[in-house]
């Protein structure tokens, strides 16, 4: 054992000793180690032989030195250029190599972005340092990643679980209780079928007399057996469907949110949760006429009267608040029912928003566009004239409205039935103009529910002109009666999800 690290220690000095650059100007006999190698005269100098070119100002400027190199192709062989035989010079920062003058001057690397070696070292280093840098972000940034990555993973292990026991239960309650039950109805068939066998069998008349009354029982109940699939009819029946409703929605909720978090898992970006968005609430002050709010104020509907089928309403607009903040919501869902064209967005002023001074998602006359407010000072952030850009024909059922603060977007994106899943609609820089938007809705009823409530409304005071005229005036009461026939009704304008 001693012997063989002797051994290895023995070889590692001879390594070292063989690698060893000594000094070309000493004598062969006292040569001593290099302190530089030369690049142009092509020699390794010792401390006191490097004191030439260390003192005199034309070998200073003109002779490059550098660390001790060895002769050879891999050492100081590699200092000139192969194509040209000439010192390598300059460093092409474009093709990141080494080249020498007439490279530099005359062939491929002329029009390049060329450095002295010393300048290139000194560039590259601090782009390294740099690099490094922003390394060491990532680096941080990554643990970050690790720990969401963990949580995701708990998560989607622990909707797994759940899933699993929801359909473990599901499976269990319908096998064993329609086995049961197919395994009575058989095995009462079965006996059924036995005491007759049996009966028919039995020669002797007082015996055959004592097994009747037990043989027409089992006969009767083998003829009376339901044989529908499923269980049999009765309140066992209606219970375990109620059952399996119960259990099967919370199975389909937790396969849903599964799948969402599986979504999310891979691809955040477009499948995601929306926090917050709970928070989000109508601003009752802003209600219009005829239009009333839910109890948590995330519905809003129109009151009219039952004479009128369409209601009154033609146009309103909601603003949007934040029901844990004074800061409006940054992010928030909404359906808007089909009787209406809508804007979704943010304004500076609600005043403006006639005007079409707002950033936001329109659609109106089947055509889906977004409207930006042109910055009138771009230092002051002073909304100017609107302008609107087509994007499609077709009507997103719900809307998912972000605005990011630190990226200066306000982006739209269009909901699935599925709660996880979105597609972008349109992202808008509103970047000259962040602070002091307000989120708003304005509805306008569409170009045919406006033609059919026309339509219907005429027809509806015609209809009642003519039951005026027909009607007998018999006394107070009756008009009064048939007025308190007329009540009002509501219909769903929007809804906050």
């Amino acid at each position: 054992m001693y012997k063989s690290i002797s051994s290895s220690s023995s070889n590692q000095a001879g390594d070292r000793k063989q690698s060893a650059i000594f000094c070309d100007m000493c004598a062969e006999e006292d040569r001593r180690a290099a302190a530089k190698t030369c690049m142009k005269c092509e020699i390794s100098m010792c401390v006191e032989h490097l004191q030439p070119h260390l003192t005199t100002p034309v070998l200073l400027l003109s002779h490059p030195l550098t660390e001790p190199m060895a002769p050879g192709a891999e050492g100081l062989g590699g200092t000139k250029c192969p194509q040209h035989g000439k010192l390598l010079e300059y460093y092409c920062l474009d093709d990141l190599t080494s080249v020498c003058v007439s490279c530099a001057i005359e062939d491929q690397h002329r029009l390049h972005n060329m450095k002295t070696l010393p300048k290139a070292h000194a560039e590259l280093v601090e782009k390294i340092a740099e690099g490094e840098r922003a390394v060491a972000a990532k680096r941080q940034e990554s643990e970050e990643l690790g720990k969401w990555e963990q949580s995701k993973r708990e998560e989607v292990s622990q909707y797994s679980l759940r899933l699993i026991d929801a359909v473990s239960k599901l499976r269990d309650m319908t096998l064993n209780r329609v086995q049961s039950s197919v395994s009575a109805r058989m095995g009462c068939i079965a006996t059924g079928g036995s005491s007759i066998q049996a009966a028919m069998g039995e020669k002797d008349t007082f015996r055959f007399l004592q097994l009747y009354s037990q043989v027409n029982q089992d006969m009767e109940r083998a003829k009376a057996v339901d044989l529908r699939k499923g269980l049999e009819t009765g309140q066992e029946r209606d219970k375990l469907s109620q059952e399996l409703q119960k259990v099967g929605a919370e199975m389909m909720d937790q396969a849903t949110k599964l799948c969402g978090s599986v979504l999310m898992f891979v691809d955040p970006e477009n499948h995601q949760e929306s926090p917050g968005t709970a928070n989000a609430t109508f601003d009752p002050l802003t209600l219009g006429h005829e239009m009333t709010l839910s109890a948590d104020r995330r519905k809003a509907y129109s009151e009219h009267s039952q004479d009128l089928q369409y209601g009154t309403i033609n146009q309103c607009t909601l603003m949007i608040n934040d029901v844990n903040s004074t800061a409006p919501p940054h992010r928030w869902k909404i359906a808007v029912s089909e009787n209406y064209d809508w804007t979704i967005g943010f304004c500076e002023d609600e005043s403006m928003i006639e005007e079409g001074f707002v950033h936001g998602l329109c659609f109106k006359d089947d055509q889906l566009s977004y409207l930006k407010a042109n910055p009138l000072d771009t230092q002051l952030g002073a909304m100017g004239t609107p302008s609107s850009h087509p994007i499609g024909v077709v009507r997103p059922k719900t809307v998912e409205v972000c605005w990011n603060p630190r990226d200066f977007s306000l982006s739209f994106f269009n909901c699935s039935s599925h709660h996880y899943h979105r597609s972008l609609i349109v992202s808008i820089d509103v970047r000259n103009r962040s602070s002091g938007l307000k989120p708003f809705v304005k509805l306008q009823s569409s170009l045919a529910l406006q033609t059919q409530s026309l339509a219907f409304n005429s027809g509806w005071k015609k209809h009642q002109q003519i039951n005026s005229l027909q009607r007998p005036q018999s006394g107070g009461r009756q008009n009064r009666r048939y007025h308190n026939n007329s009540f009002n009704v509501t219909s769903l304008l929007c809804e906050l999800l």
